[in-house]
């Protein structure tokens, strides 16, 4: 016959809960002083007593937690804090899930209390509810049990939770009642006639000056550190002075503050190279909006900005599988959230206005991305050395470039429980529990956004670095008329004279030198990018080509018949295969240096059909449909099959790239010659160059399709046409715009000098 048995924990549990839950004994305070906040105190007094130096601990050194919130009642004791887990506050939220003075209640869990049992084995509670007139005290004397609980003074026994007993008492006010009482370093005031006090002895951690000024600085960051961007903030800045946390030694107040937050605050305001302010991802839009250096900007998650980033697809493709046919359709799971970013510039090529000294740096590199609830900040993000959005992981193991480091990056975002309900603490207050897909969505949109920074604005910001002036020197041959001049100054003096002459010549041959070199390099790369681009198709026949070589073979080591009608199709068909790679490498094989020293009069179409030839399946495959128009003469070029190879190959490969991020259902490439004026039109209906893009796109490193780019093919195109005096452009010119997507212009007229 059944019986019904009652669950019946382990007294053990309480360690469980306490000590080893919580991670050390700063965020076990940091707990207890968040119950504080809850409570409604507008200051807690935090006194480490009976330390020596250093804050090294004596068997009489204690700490007290004290504050002025609303207290507790003895229904509240008995009913709720005496019991791991309680509801108390979760009901509350559920009614009103803000105090009286308006503070989003931040637990709910009903354990924060149970990280007392990390600090010391005697806790000794004394509280005052709000208009009463009593005093009620718990005390806690765990002193006698081991740390599992599995023996009370020495005494091996099964210990319970319900074997625990604690004294309970009610006495007129002792402790919490009207009276002086000095708070910080100047200030003297009443003590409130409510609130509540902790004393902790037997004490388990260690301490020293270092952990207690940490401490110090965690506190000060339990509230947000960072200006506030929006009227809404700004309340909420206005209040930032109604909680406070006071740190004693003994009698004697521990000013631990410096003026790092105003230095903090001044160096994001005027050192940041890239600011994001006021930034919102709106869930029910699936944007992201923000100031970008005071400019408005809306991203959406449809656009090819972000399309275009690998961690965008990465994560969307796991989540929904093909997103191709849904951009538009995707939704995220983790509600909406606000956040700021600040960019540094840590290298010394910085310009003066940005340039940091050490002192800057450190504070920066003290910083991290803080994650605030409702005002109150989450731990341990922000910690210095927390990776929690897997930055540095990314750029150690795959792509140093697809993100910014974590020291360059100082930032917040918010969230509330109201917006983000999803969006939950872990049980040991070690960030947010990981289960469903918002957490997921959650890192994966902060990814997405500070991906796409580094991709485009810190992109484009280095990219306006670059020393243009050099380049123009080079360009000029500026070395070679300061030479002409300096021989004209010394001209009588025939020693000078001949050393200039030396100069120049050694110049001219290093010039040479380094100029075939950066041409010959250049060539290269463009042969590697286009023989990445034109070998997958042949990959992938090849791979068919052996799979079918592979059954022929089994087949005939099968000892079976065989059918020879079925071989003969199986056989013409692998020759096809073959056919097929053959073909495109032979038209490959134009690329390679033994052709590309002779220039002639090349009919351009013919290599666009070898190009179409290459791309066929890929065109097919996207649906995208090529159209040749010509107009006038035949349009020729004097130059190299390897070099409109090179030019060709990158324009369609670009052009299905953005395609394939498009959900529209035509897609479309147009290609117009007109040999009259020497001149191509190469069109697509994608998404176009962004305009931000645009005065970067041919040169060499920048890419508009984020990781999936070198940066490199453009820049090579344009180089190799200008060798030719050939020109490449974007189209500005209503008449040269054929689609409404990207439309590059080929001038395949000789420059005028």
């Amino acid at each position: 016959m059944g019986e019904t048995v009652k669950m019946r924990p382990y007294a053990r549990l309480l360690t469980m809960l306490g000590e080893q839950l919580i991670k050390d004994s700063r965020i076990a305070l940091i707990e207890i002083i968040k119950n504080s906040y809850d409570a409604d105190a507008t200051w807690v007094k935090l006194s480490f007593n009976n330390f020596i130096d250093n804050y090294s601990i004596l068997s009489c050194s204690n700490i007290v937690i004290e504050d002025n919130g609303f207290g507790m009642g003895i229904d509240i004791i008995k009913n709720h804090f005496l019991n791991p887990a309680t509801p108390e506050k979760l009901q509350r939220k559920a009614v009103k899930d803000t105090t009286e003075k308006g503070r989003v209640i931040q637990g709910e869990k009903g354990i924060g209390r149970f990280a007392l049992m990390k600090l010391g084995r005697r806790i000794k509670i004394i509280t005052r509810a709000k208009g009463e007139n009593v005093e009620r005290v718990v005390d806690f004397n765990f002193s006698k049990f081991d740390d599992d609980f599995l023996t009370e003074n020495g005494e091996h026994k099964t210990l319970f939770i319900d074997d625990i007993s604690v004294d309970f008492e009610e006495r007129s006010p002792q402790n919490i009642k009207v009276t002086y009482f000095p708070l910080g370093k100047i200030q003297k005031r009443s003590r409130e006639s409510h609130g509540t006090r902790i004393e902790i002895y037997d004490l388990k951690s260690s301490w020293s000056e270092q952990k207690v000024k940490n401490l110090y600085y965690d506190l000060e960051k339990l509230e947000t550190i960072f200006f506030d961007t929006d009227l809404e903030d700004k309340t909420e800045e206005s209040n930032k002075d109604s909680f406070k946390v006071y740190i004693y030694k003994d009698k004697e107040y521990q000013n631990f503050r410096e003026d790092y937050l105003n230095k903090l605050r001044f160096i994001l305001e005027e050192k940041s190279v890239i600011e994001i302010k006021s930034g919102i991802y709106d869930e029910q839009n699936a944007e992201f909006r923000f100031l970008l250096n005071g400019v408005e900007k809306i991203l959406k998650l449809s656009s090819t900005e972000i399309k275009g980033l690998k961690i965008f697809r990465e994560w969307f493709k796991e989540r929904f599988g093909d997103i191709k046919g849904m951009l538009n359709e995707i939704k995220t799971d983790c509600g909406s959230f606000k956040f700021d970013f600040f960019v540094f510039d840590l290298t010394p090529q910085a310009p003066p206005k940005f340039q940091l000294d050490k002192e800057d740096k450190k504070i920066i590199k003290d910083h991290r991305i803080y994650l605030y609830r409702d005002g109150i900040r989450v731990y341990p993000y922000g910690e210095k050395d927390d990776d929690w959005l897997k930055i540095d992981m990314q750029r150690g193991t795959i792509s140093a470039g697809d993100f910014l480091s974590n020291d360059q990056v100082v930032g917040f975002i918010k969230i509330s429980q109201k917006e983000n309900p999803n969006l939950k603490d872990k049980t040991n207050r070690e960030g947010l529990i990981d289960e469903g897909n918002a957490t997921g969505d959650f890192i994966a949109l902060l990814r997405i956004i500070l991906s796409y920074i580094r991709q485009k604005p810190y992109a484009q910001y280095k990219e306006q670095l670059k020393d243009k002036n050099a380049q123009d020197v080079f360009r000029t041959e500026q070395i070679r008329e300061d030479i002409e001049q300096l021989k004209k100054i010394v001209q009588e003096k025939h020693e000078a004279l001949n050393l200039a002459a030396k100069i120049e010549k050694e110049y001219s041959i290093e010039r040479r030198y380094l100029v075939q070199r950066a041409e010959t390099t250049e060539e290269l790369a463009g042969v590697g990018l286009s023989v990445e681009t034109a070998s997958h198709d042949i990959m992938a026949m090849m791979g068919k080509a052996m799979s079918a070589i592979d059954a022929l073979i089994s087949d005939m080591l099968s000892g079976a018949d065989l059918d020879r009608e079925e071989l003969q199709k199986e056989m013409q068909s692998l020759r096809g295969m073959l056919s097929f790679v053959e073909t495109q490498l032979k038209d490959i094989q134009l690329l390679f240096k033994s052709s590309k020293q002779r220039r002639r009069e090349i009919r351009v179409k013919e290599v666009i059909a070898k190009v179409e030839r290459i791309y066929k399946r890929s065109l097919k495959k996207e649906g995208i449909d090529l159209d040749i128009n010509e107009i006038g003469s035949p349009l020729t070029a004097k130059t190299t099959d390897a070099v409109l190879l090179q030019l060709f190959l990158n324009l369609f490969d670009n052009s299905i790239y953005w395609l394939q991020q498009t959900a529209q259902k035509q897609k479309k490439i147009e290609i117009t010659m007109d040999g009259n004026y020497g001149k191509l039109i190469f069109s697509d209906n994608g998404p176009g160059v962004n305009k931000d893009d645009a005065p970067y796109i041919f040169e060499p490193f920048y890419s508009g399709k984020g990781e999936d780019g070198r940066g490199l093919g453009l820049y090579i195109a344009r180089q190799l046409l200008e060798r030719n005096d050939y020109s490449i452009e974007i189209a500005d010119l209503n008449g040269d715009l054929i689609l409404n997507g990207a439309n590059f212009v080929i001038n395949f007229i000789k420059k005028e000098d």
